[in-house]
């Protein structure tokens, strides 16, 4: 796969400030003038002033120029413009309202996390001494942007942009939505039909089970406002994951332990229709998690601006 990854986000909000502030809470590294760094993948977040919440930019990795021309010529067959500058190239999704950007960068490659022992039934890993993780004091440091969920008004046509247009692959299908991948993740981007574009969710993986756990608990100290769904894990991708809430009303997760798809030949996607499309366990799907609170303030802003 040409494509390896998701490069970084640009975020547009009404308020920068307390919405800044919230990323930095989250774990990111404030770079200065909004922008932020994960661990692992350097600059992956900017935060820019919006009218409305939304995703504004979604930068993707490339391998060479080549893939470029393949992705351009592509996009012509599709009738979707773009622009081709030196080592980058962009078009518009017109469902989620993205400017996609591809851009020739370095394969990332992750410092391995320390393997965790676990005690289990017949099996002592470690005897004699406490979990690791309880010993844990330091700030969980989200090691690298893991996916974007979007909604799109025209689902179909944004799965075809991103699949025939961009080259990503489907990993899983669920009612209304596609769970698309550009590297070995499970996904990368999820486009939902939507009554109007929007950002529904940034994803941040940290080590494991334990990260998600610490990295949440903090976030809610003195802010429950802030909780939204967790700790549970996905069927779908088999993620752990806790969601939560900034100030602007997108939602921020922290996952652990995707599925890996390193030969594509060997994966299968399947089409989930059951509760399994949302969950394997945890607590009970909230409706603001499916629905927003603010989806009908961001259609009639959206009505107002056009």
């Amino acid at each position: 796969m040409p494509l390896h990854r998701l490069a970084r986000i640009t975020m547009g909000v009404p308020d920068v400030g307390t919405t800044h502030d919230y990323y930095a809470d989250f774990g990111l590294t404030a770079l200065g003038r909004g922008r932020f760094a994960s661990a692992d993948g350097g600059e992956q977040l900017k935060i820019v002033h919006a009218a409305r919440r939304r995703l504004d930019e979604l930068v993707v990795a490339a391998d060479d120029a080549d893939d470029l021309g393949h992705i351009g010529a592509a996009l012509s067959r599709l009738e979707l413009p773009y622009v081709r500058d030196g080592h980058c190239l962009r078009a518009v999704d017109p469902g989620t309202e993205v400017t996609v950007t591809v851009e020739v960068q370095p394969r990332l490659v992750q410092p391995a996390a320390a393997p965790v022992p676990y005690n289990a039934p017949g099996r002592a890993e470690r005897p004699d001494g406490r979990a690791p993780a309880v010993l844990r004091e330091g700030t969980v440091r989200p090691r690298r942007l893991g996916h974007v969920v979007l909604g799109s008004t025209d689902q179909a046509a944004s799965q075809r942009f991103f699949t025939e247009g961009l080259g990503f692959k489907v990993s899983d299908l669920v009612p209304g939505a596609a769970f698309l991948r550009c590297s070995t993740d499970h996904h990368n981007v999820l486009v939902q039909q939507a009554p109007i574009p929007f950002l529904h969710h940034s994803s941040w993986q940290v080590d494991d089970v334990d990260e998600v756990g610490r990295g949440a608990t903090h976030m809610l100290e003195g802010h429950p406002e802030r909780h939204v769904w967790g700790l549970g894990r996905h069927h779908v991708g088999s993620n752990f994951f806790w969601y939560l809430k900034d100030p602007a009303g997108n939602f921020s997760e922290y996952f652990a332990d995707m599925d890996c798809i390193v030969d594509d030949q060997l994966w299968t996607p399947r089409v989930w229709e059951d509760a399994r499309s949302l969950y394997n366990w945890g607590p009970p799907v909230p409706p603001s998690f499916l629905a927003p609170e603010d989806l009908a303030a961001l259609m009639t802003g959206a009505h107002d601006a056009s």
